[in-house]
């Protein structure tokens, strides 16, 4: 028996990278106990790349071969694309219609990024970039949601749909909606290998299906303790990013590792090829997986099909309710 239905999606804008394993890792416990809804969200795409749209199609297929490499599972899990359940669009279209335009306007992330996308030159004061939180909210809503899996930075965005979900339970005197509530996940925040947000964007991302020699080339471009001159010298390694990522993926002999680091008795070469090593181990799984699906095109194409017709039921019998208490 089910706990209820949960709904998490992804923008496909570009490769999936190691920084995304903690989130895979979340869904993938939680298809074992819920209804699963995982979307490849292209709708929100195109809210902030609506001028460039020639790598879509090539990103959803990416990301499909990411999740399933991960291990989310089509037999426990509806995994779809977005914009093939017409549902989420109309259900969008209809709360548009009770949603107040200062809710919109005082979502934190909507001033920041016009902000900061501006200062790159790129306009995104568009209506659909406006209404981008309202269309999250349809994606959750659409589904019924009782848990939506969420870091912390977007715990604003889940309120904004759960206000909506009480004024429209309120307007229509019904209770199709059920609140939504937060499975906040422990998501290691990783850095990219210059220190920066790691980012495709930036060039300092591990991508999820990295060869041995990727990992192993970008670990080498790892900024380390810079009063660190020679080998032997004295380590600081609450300040290098190398152990940053052992502290996430070398769980075990992690103090072993700092003490000789901060007496000089491990040099930094030895210790990135050591990560290198851990990295690969973890992600050669993920590499055959990968291989797998990548030589049955038929079988990725079959499980957005099956995802979006199971997903359309679902919505759907939404939809039926939802108009129902519209009178439309």
């Amino acid at each position: 028996m089910k706990k209820g239905n949960i709904f998490s999606g992804m923008r496909p804008t570009g490769r999936l990278h190691i920084g995304h394993l903690s989130v895979l890792n979340n869904w993938i416990k939680l298809q074992n106990d819920y209804n699963c809804f995982f979307g490849i969200v292209d709708w929100h795409a195109l809210t902030t790349a609506f001028d460039y749209t020639e790598t879509i199609q090539d990103n959803i297929r990416m990301m499909l071969l990411d999740w399933l490499s991960a291990g989310l599972d089509p037999e426990k899990s509806t995994i779809f694309v977005q914009s093939n359940v017409k549902e989420h669009g109309e259900l969008h279209l209809l709360l548009s219609m009770i949603t107040p335009l200062s809710w919109l306007e005082r979502v934190p992330t909507y001033k920041d990024q016009i902000q900061q996308l501006g200062s790159q030159g790129k306009d995104i004061s568009t209506y659909g970039f406006l209404g981008y939180p309202l269309l999250m909210a349809a994606d959750i809503l659409v589904y019924r949601s009782n848990l939506v899996p969420v870091g912390e930075d977007q715990l604003p965005h889940l309120e904004f749909t759960r206000e909506i979900c009480r004024r429209f339970n309120y307007l229509y005197k019904c209770e199709i909606f059920p609140e939504p509530q937060a499975e906040l996940a422990k998501v290691a925040m990783l850095p990219g290998v210059d220190g920066r947000k790691m980012s495709k964007s930036y060039n300092n991302d591990i991508p999820l299906g990295a060869s041995s020699e990727e990992i192993w080339e970008k670990v080498q471009l790892m900024v380390t303790d810079p009063a660190r001159i020679r080998k032997t010298d004295p380590g600081h390694p609450e300040v290098c990013i190398v152990h940053t990522y052992h502290s996430i993926y070398s769980a075990l002999g992690i103090e072993e590792l700092r003490e000789d680091c901060r007496q000089g008795k491990m040099g930094c070469v030895v210790c990135k090829k050591r990560l290198a090593k851990i990295i690969d181990e973890q992600l050669a799984p993920l590499r055959e997986k990968r291989d797998y699906y990548e030589q049955k095109p038929e079988l990725l194409t079959e499980i957005l099909a099956e995802g979006a017709r199971k997903a359309r039921i679902t919505a759907g019998e939404t939809m039926e309710l939802v108009r129902s208490a519209m009178n439309i």
